[in-house]
């Protein structure tokens, strides 16, 4: 891409600079109401760790719901597990409203799963923009599918590190066909790691996941930087194979949005489609955004000094460092 485009690219950077200093930590949190007996429901919130703190969102039950047994919590490495036994009254859960206070703050969705006792189950999703889930009745597939594929655009789009590593590509990358080649090495290389992890054939522990991927944007910097001075290297010369290659790592922080949904395996084929289908989205609406702020600005004729031209390869650069110190760090303190 030429260096208009470069500076064009740096608004899409900019644009996120609010969630970008605080990376990627959008895993979900998880409720899921267990019907026991006709008004018993086992209650247990899993809010996932955020960003090395306990989550600030808290579960809000309905006024009559009352505990049965002593609420108990349990720390895990990536979560905090909360669990209760309550009754729900006579008016039983249809059409209540759960509440999380807190979410709004966050980039977090939560994933809500009913299973009551005669097999039925709803599922619905909880969101910042949206901080309740209303239960009601057993929904359509379609609706359901509508779920997981927000499910996974909300994922990529707040997954900053995903999104600058693709960003990262862009500026390395020089004409179409290349660029065809390098998005799609990208979102082939995720698509297998991500069905891998979601269907348990293989698996990749959180921490040291997202310190490696922290690394693949800190390697893009150089090369970035190498591009724009007109220099050549491997990864300049043939980037859909670095994008394939790093693709297979980040398919495992993809997963991370999927897996934590302890959904049973009988769902699990057209929930891994319809979330891999909302990450495709959401990258291609990341994508094209650029190439519509490319063209934008070859229109306009728009000339930048050469400090602002250089800016997006440093930003890429420094953002990876930092990272990757920063996972780094949170890896060796947690052993």
């Amino acid at each position: 891409m030429n260096r208009t485009a470069i500076v064009a690219l740096a608004l899409v950077l900019c644009a996120g600079t609010n969630t970008i200093v605080l990376s990627h930590e959008s895993q979900p949190g998880i409720l899921e109401l267990r019907q026991v007996s006709r008004d018993r429901y086992e209650v247990t919130w899993r809010a996932p760790i955020y960003y090395g703190r306990p989550h600030p969102a808290r579960l809000v039950l309905p006024e009559g719901w009352k505990d049965t047994v002593e609420p108990t919590v349990r720390m895990l490495p990536d979560s905090q597990v909360f669990r209760r036994v309550v009754t729900v009254g006579d008016r039983g859960v249809e059409g209540i409203d759960l509440r999380f206070t807190g979410l709004e703050k966050t980039v977090t969705d939560v994933f809500v799963r009913l299973n009551r006792l005669d097999g039925t189950m709803m599922t619905v999703v909880a969101r910042p923009s949206k901080p309740f889930a209303k239960l009601r009745g057993e929904r359509a597939w379609h609706v359901t599918a509508g779920e997981f594929i927000g499910l996974g655009f909300h994922h990529i789009l707040s997954g900053v590190d995903h999104l600058l590593f693709v960003l990262g590509l862009l500026l390395i990358v020089n004409g179409r066909m290349i660029l065809l080649k390098t998005i799609t090495s990208f979102t082939v290389a995720h698509s297998i790691t991500l069905a891998a992890a979601t269907l348990g054939y293989a698996s990749a522990p959180l921490p040291p996941l997202n310190a490696a991927i922290a690394l693949s944007i800190l390697f893009l910097g150089p090369e970035i930087v190498r591009s724009w001075n007109g220099q050549t290297s491997l990864t300049i010369r043939y980037p859909w194979v670095v994008a394939f290659l790093f693709g297979l790592l980040h398919g495992f922080g993809f997963a991370s949005g999927l897996t934590t949904t302890g959904m049973p395996k009988s769902e699990i084929p057209l929930s891994l489609l319809f979330f891999n289908a909302g990450v495709e989205a959401g990258q291609l609406v990341f994508v094209f955004t650029a190439l519509a702020l490319v063209r934008s600005f070859k229109i306009l004729e728009v000339q930048w000094p050469r400090w602002a031209e250089a800016l997006p390869g440093y930003a890429v650069g420094s953002l990876g460092a930092y990272w990757t110190i920063q996972r780094t760090a949170i890896l060796i303190g947690g052993f």
